[in-house]
């Protein structure tokens, strides 16, 4: 990937490939189950999404969520936005959420929480992005593609104040 103002920090290849591999791991772990609903995490992790259930040998029901807690800025404001507008009924349902990211982990914890109340017959997650040293709130990921600094990133569905999603790899913006 070449382009001004960002350098590469995962190539598109590697994502490629690992996300191939996240996703066996997951027909793996939940062979024998008759379908999986797999919720998006809006907007960042729909494109992460669409290439994961490609490589899920489970029938795969596709929903989605949307949460946040950057508004337009390059750091956690701290408070969390759920949208209620429509909120799949995951009762009694072997759930897998997907995030693009989990950093200080309070959207990540929001959503947990207000997914187990729903009962889920399991809950996992997978994230593309693991920032473990940003963690303010204890959580941890089923499955994680990449472990990355607390740096700012773009790209595979995460933006910029809504500018990068489309890029294939995973960048950092200069300045």
């Amino acid at each position: 990937m070449k382009r001004d103002g960002l350098t590469e920090l995962i190539t598109a290849e590697k994502i490629a490939a690992r996300v191939a591999e996240l996703g066996a791991e997951i027909s793996r772990d939940l062979a024998g189950v008759d379908e999986l609903m797999v919720l998006c995490v809006l907007k960042g992790a729909f494109i992460f999404t669409a290439d994961l259930v490609r490589h899920i040998t489970i029938p795969c029901r596709i929903d989605f969520i949307r949460a946040s807690s950057y508004g337009t800025h390059r750091i956690s404001t701290g408070m969390v936005m759920l949208d209620h507008h429509h909120d799949p009924c995951v009762e009694g349902k072997e759930v897998l959420l997907v995030e693009d990211i989990i950093d200080t982990g309070l959207t990540f914890s929001r959503i947990l929480e207000e997914l187990r109340s729903q009962n889920p017959a399991s809950l996992r997650v997978c994230t593309l992005l693991d920032k473990a040293s940003a963690r303010t709130v204890p959580v941890k990921a089923d499955y994680t593609g990449f472990t990355i600094p607390d740096i700012f990133v773009v790209g595979y569905g995460l933006d910029a104040a809504g500018l990068y999603r489309e890029l294939p790899s995973i960048a950092i913006p200069n300045a």
